[in-house]
């Protein structure tokens, strides 16, 4: 690893209303009608240009209902064997899909929309593995389609004006990050988070955001090193793992399924230190102190529930023909995976689709 990407991830439309058009309107599809799939379609409804075309379900039911309550044109469900996704994407007019199925579904899932000639936005994590993710990213770039995995973080005002103070150089170099993000989750070694087939655990969960933070302003590091938690059935409950650099810096980050924390995060340089105020993934505050001086602090508001920029951003790039974007790159998403598969590896995290 070692490679430094803090530049490519700075936005370059942070001050753009994320409403505004900025091409022809994209026929959305949405996969999937739980929480996530939910709250994200109320941000996508709010872009001029975007119109929510189809939504799948397992059950038709559910897709009906997802569809009234969201005012989606078309409704898919699993009918003679075929599933309601694959309806979907056998729809011509569908030309984008967003993928908000838990972890374990992605890889057949976004595969199957590639295949079909869609565009792609999948939630984060990516896949499973770093073995599915080089497989969906050869084959996005094959077909010459947009592929992105939707880490909704990176592109909030609040993160890429840290990112941008940290590349500034007002921090000095930078020496050290901590990041946190925890909260008790009630444990069902069969819901979603829990489930070893669902890719349940902290780690693909919440780590990707406590992950943004050294990433962002540090690159990847040359090795990382990890105790952790594990549940009866085998997931992570919560982790620590703790980043170094050639250059000595080093990173230490906390996710948790058992406790509260801070959720905040600490981008300390040898001239000065950035520390976030409000949840680590969305923060609404900077406070920014230089050397000795005073501390500033810096507030942040975020339009929607902080989605809709991301959601530009998929839009632009699939309005203009890139196949991916240049601040959430597909490089990026395979180096991530394959840094998971490290800290599993040393946490004995084992998930079935490893065995495939």
């Amino acid at each position: 690893m070692g490679l430094h990407i803090a530049k490519p991830w700075l936005f370059s439309q942070p001050n753009q209303d994320p409403r505004a058009a900025t091409g022809k309107a994209l026929n959305w599809g949405i996969v999937a009608t739980g929480g996530i799939a939910k709250t994200v379609t109320g941000d996508l409804a709010q872009l001029e240009d975007a119109k929510l075309y189809a939504v799948s379900s397992r059950r038709q039911e559910s897709a009906d209902a997802f569809a009234a309550a969201q005012g989606v044109t078309k409704a898919y469900g699993d009918d003679g064997g075929v599933p309601g996704y694959q309806r979907l994407l056998a729809d011509d007019a569908v030309d984008v899909v967003y993928v908000a199925t838990p972890h374990a579904q992605h890889f057949e899932i976004v595969k199957a929309a590639l295949n079909a000639g869609k565009h792609v936005l999948c939630e984060k994590a990516l896949t499973i593995n770093g073995r599915e993710a080089a497989e969906l990213v050869s084959l996005a770039r094959e077909r010459k389609l947009f592929l992105m995995e939707a880490v909704w973080s990176r592109f909030l005002p609040s993160m890429q004006r840290a990112f941008a103070i940290a590349a500034s150089g007002e921090l000095g170099e930078i020496k050290w990050v901590s990041a946190d993000l925890g909260f008790p989750a009630p444990y069902d070694p069969a819901a979603r988070l829990w489930a070893p087939a669902a890719g349940g655990g902290a780690l693909l969960d919440i780590t990707v955001y406590t992950l943004l933070w050294p990433l962002g302003t540090l690159g990847f590091p040359q090795s990382v090193s990890a105790v952790g938690t594990l549940t009866d059935e085998g997931v992570d409950a919560q982790n620590a793992l703790t980043l170094t650099y050639d250059g000595g810096a080093v990173a230490q980050l906390t996710s948790s399924l058992l406790a509260h924390g801070p959720r905040s995060a600490t981008v300390a340089g040898s001239s000065g230190f950035l520390q976030t105020h409000g949840s680590v993934n969305n923060p609404r505050e900077l406070l920014i102190r230089t050397g000795w001086d005073e501390p500033r602090t810096e507030r942040f508001d975020s339009i929607g529930n902080g989605y809709t920029y991301e959601l530009r951003e998929v839009t632009r790039c699939i309005q203009q023909g890139l196949t991916e974007s240049p601040v959430m790159t597909l490089d990026e998403s395979l180096n991530t995976m394959r840094l998971f598969d490290g800290v599993r590896s040393q946490l004995g995290v084992r998930y079935p689709n490893d065995a495939r």
